[in-house]
């Protein structure tokens, strides 16, 4: 069927639903199985029902389902990627077709870094109004049906939950039966998704009236209070956000302030003055809803997108709170999911471009500080995947080393941890610095190091201990430890503690000598993993009842 296959290449395609029947009739389909996300979400810290204001993004880019709808990744040059996730808290996917599934591509890699993904259940114009009036203005069956299958569909594809933007004038009939119809979705989606959502668009008004309020109000109040948040329109000025902090009351952070990107309208601030906005709404304590962040894309050009994301990210993220990592194993390549070549084990295996989001790890923090230090993506060399993590800075004179922040934890440490870092260190210093993983915990009365030898330093920073061959039993596993490969140094390391909680996982480039000049560096990592040593010696599960379909040899 053409929903579910590219009619030209009959590769499996994401798709929407288009009016209320599509939406009614829908049900699950052996063809859906591609649809369906096989990663779960991840757990992270602090969890989203934290009270601590959240990001949302917002994701609308020429109408959606572009290269992206190819479940099983595509040939695209330079095509748009998100990764900054450890910045955001939920990832919506945004086009004008009534009903938006997310493509399943970005809901894999979404949860893999502990994001949930929201669709779009959208009506507008004079077709909306008749869509609405259809399943609202009669009686409770309807609405009730329409919320069913909404919370059947995220369940069945396995994302997070929905944003609703009724964006058309309704009878009183109708927007009568709007609030109920949000509670109802709501506890649909609640008890059908584990950590579901509902967001509602701030658009029509108590009475039926389609007008924008900018903020929350009493006429859009009782949509609020139906569901769990509500995504401003983008023209606001300082005065709405002190109104709407004042009505929220305690769940100020359940409003998400929309900030548009492409600055449309009278806005405080879009583009890469998108920082003035978030500053203002930070202030009063909201949250924010990040609307069309692909303008970086979309307006200054493909060909130098990774190199003014990062720049886009880095503006914001004194506004942005990040997200720890609270499970082991952490293990990532640091690929994005795109590519110009395919590597393994540091070597191309397949020149040429690709895409494909389902493949993208685990990101890390991207930190920058100005002049002396950047992180980036590198696509020309990697170990595995499509792109490898580009670390570049200097040391200052006098100082004998640099700690770069990759990733937050937050987790009790096991006893023992198993580290394995591959790096390839370039430019004219490279013979003169060396490259290490360092662990920090939080401070505690009762958290040591378990090897006597080797004190923490201060303040829990730990250096684990260097292992120039794997430990026995773990030989596979740890292949890589003692052996690095085309021009790539690997590393194996382990540490024991006893009563700690990790904090912080960092890469230390030290020098070998004390110098009084900076020190330039240039380090790409490979991959880097983190694992808990009680659970790597014992053996995988074994594989139960594998079954495979849709098979078509060529």
């Amino acid at each position: 069927p053409a929903r579910h296959f590219d009619t030209r290449t009959t590769e499996p395609i994401s798709f929407f639903l288009s009016g209320l029947e599509e939406l009614l009739a829908w049900q699950p389909n052996s063809n859906d199985d591609f649809n369906v996300s096989a990663v779960p979400l991840a757990k992270r810290q602090p969890p989203l029902h934290s009270r601590r204001p959240r990001t949302l993004v917002c994701h609308d880019m020429r109408g959606g389902y572009l290269e992206d709808r190819f479940i099983q990744g595509s040939a695209t040059r330079n095509p748009y990627v998100f990764y900054h996730w450890r910045y955001i808290d939920i990832f919506v996917y945004f086009s004008h077709h009534t009903v938006t599934i997310p493509p399943v591509c970005w809901t894999n890699a979404a949860h893999r870094n502990g994001v949930p993904v929201l669709g779009t259940f959208i009506t507008e114009w004079t077709d909306g109004q008749k869509l609405c009036e259809a399943f609202l203005a009669g009686g409770a069956e309807a609405y009730r049906a329409v919320g069913e299958q909404l919370a059947r569909i995220a369940q069945h594809y396995r994302f997070d939950g929905w944003l609703v933007n009724i964006e058309n004038t309704l009878s009183a009939a109708a927007v009568g039966n709007l609030p109920p119809f949000l509670r109802h979705l709501t506890a649909q989606v609640h008890s059908t998704v584990p950590g579901g959502l509902v967001i509602w668009y701030d658009s029509v008004l108590q009475n039926g009236t389609l007008r924008w309020q900018n903020e929350l109000t009493e006429e859009n109040r009782v949509f609020f209070d139906a569901c769990d948040g509500l995504f401003t329109n983008y023209n606001w000025k300082e005065e709405h956000l002190e109104r709407t902090r004042g009505l929220a009351g305690p769940r100020h952070t359940d409003v998400y302030v929309g900030v548009d990107v492409f600055a449309r309208g009278d806005v405080v601030g879009g583009g890469f003055d998108t920082d003035k906005s978030l500053r203002l709404i930070r202030q009063h304590g909201l949250s924010a809803a990040i609307f069309a962040p692909g303008w970086v894309y979309e307006h200054l050009g493909e060909e130098n997108f990774l190199h003014n994301e990062n720049k886009f990210w880095a503006s914001l993220a004194e506004y942005l709170p990040t997200h720890s990592i609270c499970t082991l194993p952490l293990a990532t390549s640091f690929s994005l999911g795109m590519g110009t070549s395919r590597f393994l084990a540091g070597k191309e295996e397949e020149p040429g471009p690709w895409y494909d989001l389902s493949a993208q790890e685990i990101q890390p923090l991207y930190p920058e500080r100005e002049g002396r230090l950047s992180t980036s993506c590198c696509l020309q060399d990697a170990w595995c995947g499509g792109s490898s993590l580009r670390v570049q800075g200097t040391i200052p004179p006098g100082e004998e080393h640099v700690a770069v922040r990759l990733f937050s934890l937050q987790m009790p440490a096991p006893p023992k941890l198993f580290l394995t870092l591959l790096y390839k260190l370039e430019g004219p210093h490279a013979d003169e610095l060396a490259v290490a993983l360092e662990l920090t915990t939080w401070d505690s009365g009762t958290c040591h190091e378990g090897n006597v030898t080797s004190l923490p330093e201060p303040n829990g920073r730990h250096h684990p201990r260097f292992l120039p061959a794997p430990p026995p039993g773990l030989a596979k596993l740890l292949a890589t430890c003692d052996r690095g490969s085309n021009g790539w140094t690997s590393r194996c390391y382990e540490l024991d503690l006893r009563d700690c909680s990790l904090r912080d996982l960092s890469l230390l480039l030290s020098r070998h000598q004390p110098s009084p000049r900076e020190t330039p560096f240039t380090c790409l990592l490979g991959e880097v993993r983190v694992l808990d040593a009680a659970s790597v010696a014992a053996s995988p599960p074994e594989v139960q009842s594998l079954s495979a379909s849709q098979l078509w040899w060529q």
